[in-house]
Formats: structure tokens, sequence, C-alpha cells
């Protein structure tokens, strides 16, 4: 990827007699708006349009954990799209309007505001309690619903969930009190496929409907799940399932089990940025906090509790502050040479205070993992 040089339109906003310049400073904005349009009717042009809304963002020296809320914000925006497409379509066919009150809410990275270039489909449904009797009949309709805005999705650019984590499917589309019930079985006792599920559903954000469901369904979750010792113990226990990008040494390295497209690489999201995520999630799980952002959490964890020291709650930050911005250099890098956007760093790409800074990263998680698994 060729860079060129371009002065930061920061540099126009003072003028010289005395004044604040705001259509320099707003330029580049206007000139990306003017020739992308990021809020085309056509979802699959407003979803390709994120990459030079990417481009647009640096030059005005934003960090990398800020610009990932805004293409968060912006799949919000093509999920609300696709949801109102379906349901004018479904009543243009004669399915009416919804008939109870509903939540469509995004999970994982979406849900937590840190998308970047690589998206996928995670997407839930949470339904107004009806009566059984109209079962066939509303689950009918919300089966419809949700297979649409998710094909209009994939259409879209923004692929289905491999693990079928979507609200076109019943696991992950039921009424407000069946899904109460299926939290207090998942956190019943220890198995592992349990905690999974839940944890896939612990970073959620409503994007579409009724945002009061998934309030109330949050607050009844982090109760419930408090509560459960067991579950919280396979919680912990689960962090050894993503292991720290650091050998015995304490030096850089892949996990073995892991099919790096690199001769040096790591997988960045799945060794480093996950860890912390998940780390920061059961610790808010277990103080009953309701953030879902990572630095939200790690910030709630300093203020609000004395899981973390504001020293330890620092130093998380600006390590995932740190991550975020090398996946999505890594991230430019694959999509401008038509390579897939994925959670992998070519450490080849990297400076050499930029690997000292990662190794002192992880070295930081690898800690504050080992902490959490001992609470």
């Amino acid at each position: 990827m060729h860079m060129v040089y371009r002065a930061s339109p920061w540099r126009s906003l003072v003028c010289h007699h005395g004044s604040l310049d705001i259509s320099a400073l707003s330029a580049p904005l206007r000139d990306f708006y003017a020739h992308t349009s990021l809020f085309n009717p056509s979802l699959s042009d407003a979803y390709a349009a994120q990459l030079s809304f990417v481009e647009t963002l640096l030059r005005y020296d934003l960090p990398a954990w800020r610009i990932s809320e805004l293409i968060s914000d912006h799949i919000a925006w093509l999920y609300r799209q696709s949801i109102a497409a379906a349901l004018d379509e479904m009543q243009a066919q004669g399915w009416g309007k919804p008939p109870v009150d509903y939540c469509v809410v995004t999970l994982g990275s979406a849900a937590r505001f840190e998308s970047l270039l690589g998206p996928d489909q995670d997407n839930a449904l949470i339904i107004d309690d009806y009566p059984d009797a109209r079962h066939v009949e509303i689950d009918g309709y919300f089966q419809a619903l949700g297979e649409r805005f998710t094909q209009r999705l994939d259409e879209a650019g923004i692929p289905l969930c491999r693990g079928h984590v979507m609200a076109r499917w019943p696991m992950w589309r039921k009424r407000l009190s069946e899904w109460q019930q299926q939290f207090a079985i998942w956190s019943a006792d220890r198995q592992v496929k349990r905690v999974q599920q839940t944890n896939i559903w612990l970073d959620f954000y409503p994007v579409a409907g009724n945002p009061e469901l998934a309030q109330t369904l949050g607050q009844r979750v982090r109760s419930t799940l408090s509560s459960a010792p067991l579950f919280m113990d396979e919680m912990a226990a689960l962090l050894d399932e993503l292991p720290v990008a650091l050998d015995r040494f304490g030096r850089i390295a892949s996990h073995p089990g892991l099919a790096a497209p690199y001769d040096q690489a790591i997988d960045l999201k799945r060794q480093g940025l996950m860890p912390l995520i998940s780390a920061a999630r059961l610790l808010c799980v277990r103080y009953q906090r309701s953030e879902i952002g990572t630095r939200e959490r790690l910030t709630a964890l300093a203020h609000f509790t004395r899981a973390l020291t504001k020293e330890q709650s620092d130093l998380l930050i600006a390590a995932f502050n740190r991550m975020q911005h090398l996946l999505l250099e890594q991230q430019r890098h694959n999509k401008y040479h038509g390579q897939t956007a994925d959670g992998w760093v070519d450490l080849r790409r990297l400076r050499d205070d930029q690997r000292l800074l990662l190794k002192f990263d992880l070295q930081q998680i690898k800690a504050f993992v080992n902490q959490v698994k001992r609470l």
C-alpha cells in the first residue's frame, strides 16, 4: 500500500487573522461525501464505502479505537436499513406489521462498537411474550424477518455467521421469557458449550425495535449469572482456550495449532484482543456491571470495583488501543492487496518499537488473564 503524505486538516483550523476555518477542517469529509455515499440506498455500495471512510478518518489523526466505533455505528445503520427493507417487503406481501414488540440485537464486536474491516454477522432476536397458541403465527413472522434481513446484510458484504449465530435460527430467536429461562439453564452448571453460548450473548446491543426488551433481559442475565458459581468457574476456565501470543520465555509467538498465513504472524484478534476482552467481560459479569465495550469495562472495573487499580486499567486500555491500531493497519493493507481482512498480523511489517510495545502489551494481558482466573 503506497502512502502519500497529506497535511492534517487540523492545521487549517486556525486562520492567520484569528478565527476558526471550519470549512477547511471539514473539507476531507465533504470531499468524501461528495464522491462516495456511506448511506447509499444500495447497501452493498454503502458497505463498500467503509474503506474510503476509514482513510478519510485517518486524515484527522483519529485513533483506531475511535474509528472502530464509527465503523460500528455504520454497521448498526446497515442493520436498521436491512430490517426496515425486510419489514416493508413483508408488509407488501401481506404479512402485515410485527404482531408484537421485538428487538434485534447485534452481538460480539459490533455490539461492543469495536468492529474493524472484516465483520461477519452475529445477531439475535428478543420477542415480547405472547400466548403459546399463537406461536406458529408469531414465530413464523419473525423467522421470515430474520431470514430476510440477514440475507440482505450478506448481499451487502457482511457475510452470514459461519457459527449460525443469527436471528434466522430458532436458537437465537426467542420470547423474552424464553431467553430468561435459557440463561437460567445455561448457568445452572459448568458445561463448556453452555458457557460458550452465554459468552456470545453477553456482548449485545439493540439496533432495531423496542430496546426495553434488551434492557430487561440484560438486567436479568447479570443477576442470574453473578450468582451461579459453577458457571463462573467454567467461564474462568475457558480463558485457557484463548492463549496469549507468548511462548514460555515471554517472547511473541503464534500458537502452534493455528495455521499462520505468513512466515512470521500472530492471530492478534484471537491471541491478544480476545483474551483481554474475555477477561474484562468475566469480571463485569462477576460485579454485575452493564458496560459492553472493552474500554468502558476496564474503566468501570477500576472506578466502581476493586478488581483493577487505575494503573492496571490504564495499561490495559493502552494495550487494547495499540492492538486495535495494529490490526486496522494490517486489514487496510490486506484490503488494498485484495486479501481478506482477518485477525492476523504480519510481524515483518512492524517496526522495532511496535514489536517491543506489542510484547509488553501481551505480557500485561497475560498477567491480567491469570489474575482473573485466580479470583
